[in-house]
């Protein structure tokens, strides 16, 4: 499996620059669909400074890193079709947003993530096949969130951004300089847990980034059956600045991510990013896109592919050479098979360990619960379970 193996190539189409009538452009775009560097503005010269000094090898390392979680997860999207997972949230076509954004974080700062931040886990160092236990119903997170300040999964939809809220809340009693990130989808974006969060951030100036990833499905509810104004417009009615940036480039996500990290530290509140991209694949394994999306449009997006859009830009700067990327190949395919192997060695939980630690002190309910599942195991004549 090749590293660009999982999209084609398209006919680019580069759009037009538009601006907000504040004067801020109304999307961030630093490197064009056909890879190349976009020219700073005025409006655009605060945010591009934050990358004004990227180095060829940080820029290698920001291809590595889409590259290596592309291939983790289309093995991760194998492996449930195989059985070997109950479900995966792939992230297929996200991943400049997540590299970019993750990378733009601090070993202090901390990360809210939802449950498909496989690339914002990676850029913080978590193992990838830590992200899996879960999905294979072995525990119920599989990493220690104080580790690399990265919280575990949220399959509550947008819960995780009051969490967020109350963390940078409270670290900005404690005087501390470090900033909290949250991510969610556009979908999540129409909960009332996100309004709260808002309000909160405001009212308390937390040191808060909201960063949204509108990848135009909310499972399959389009974005424009969801809001009537660009969703990063809503933080205007909160007090506090919006911006959208290409989710497609890795060099503005990285830049306005930065932007709006400084800002929280220096104390001036909470910013919403949205970063405009698409999913490429389905919202989960259990979801079937071609019911509700026609070819056409996933090929448009196709012709902004993340990786395809910075490897041109490598490759005409002279900053990688065919050496750099035939290793890497090999790289993201040793990463596979450790991926493949981890999984199914993975053990199987204890079948009454689910019942443990609901509550601190025990359970009345659960103990009978408990109760009847042990009775039920031990019902099988043979030991085993069916």
């Amino acid at each position: 499996m090749t590293v660009e193996s999982t999209v084609t190539r398209g006919p680019r189409k580069r759009a037009a620059a538009k601006k907000t009538p504040g004067g801020q452009p109304d999307l961030v775009q630093l490197l064009t669909p056909e890879g190349k560097r976009v020219r700073p503005t005025k409006a655009l010269a605060e945010y591009a400074a934050f990358v004004e000094d990227i180095t060829p090898e940080e820029l290698r390392g920001l291809y590595r890193d889409m590259v290596l979680t592309r291939r983790f997860d289309a093995e991760a999207t194998s492996l449930q079709r195989q059985g070997e997972l109950g479900l995966w949230a792939s992230l297929l076509g996200q991943e400049a947003a997540q590299i970019g954004s993750g990378r733009a974080t601090r070993p202090d700062d901390y990360v809210f993530p939802t449950y498909r931040e496989h690339g914002v886990a990676w850029t913080r160092g978590v193992d990838p096949t830590l992200l899996l236990g879960m999905f294979r119903g072995v525990n119920n997170g599989g990493w220690d969130p104080t580790t690399n300040n990265f919280h575990l999964y949220t399959i509550v939809i947008g819960s995780q951004t009051l969490h967020a809220t109350g963390y940078a809340m409270g670290i900005a009693k404690d005087g501390a300089d470090s900033a909290v990130i949250a991510y969610f989808g556009d979908g999540a974006s129409s909960q009332g847990d996100v309004a709260e969060s808002f309000t909160f951030s405001a009212v308390y100036n937390a040191p808060v980034v909201f960063f949204c990833q509108n990848n135009q499905w909310a499972i399959s509810e389009p974005t424009e059956k969801q809001t009537r104004v660009p969703l990063y417009q809503r933080a205007r009615g909160y007090g506090f600045p919006g911006v959208r940036v290409d989710g497609n480039d890795v060099l503005a996500c990285l830049a306005v991510t930065r932007w709006a990290l400084e800002r929280a530290r220096r104390g001036e509140g909470p910013t919403l990013v949205e970063a405009f991209t698409y999913r490429m694949g389905a919202h989960t394994t259990s979801d079937d896109p071609t019911r509700y999306r026609h070819d056409d449009e996933r090929a448009a997006w196709e012709a902004k592919d993340p990786i395809i859009r910075l490897r041109a830009y490598l490759e005409a700067q002279s900053h990688a050479d065919e050496a750099f990327f035939a290793e890497l190949e090999a790289e993201s395919e040793a990463l596979g098979k450790r991926v493949r192997e981890v999984v199914r060695a993975m053990p199987d939980p204890e079948h009454l360990a689910i019942f443990d630690n609901v509550y601190a002190d025990g359970h009345a309910l659960v103990d009978e619960e408990r109760a009847q599942f042990a009775a039920y195991q031990a019902s099988f004549a043979d030991g085993e379970d069916k």
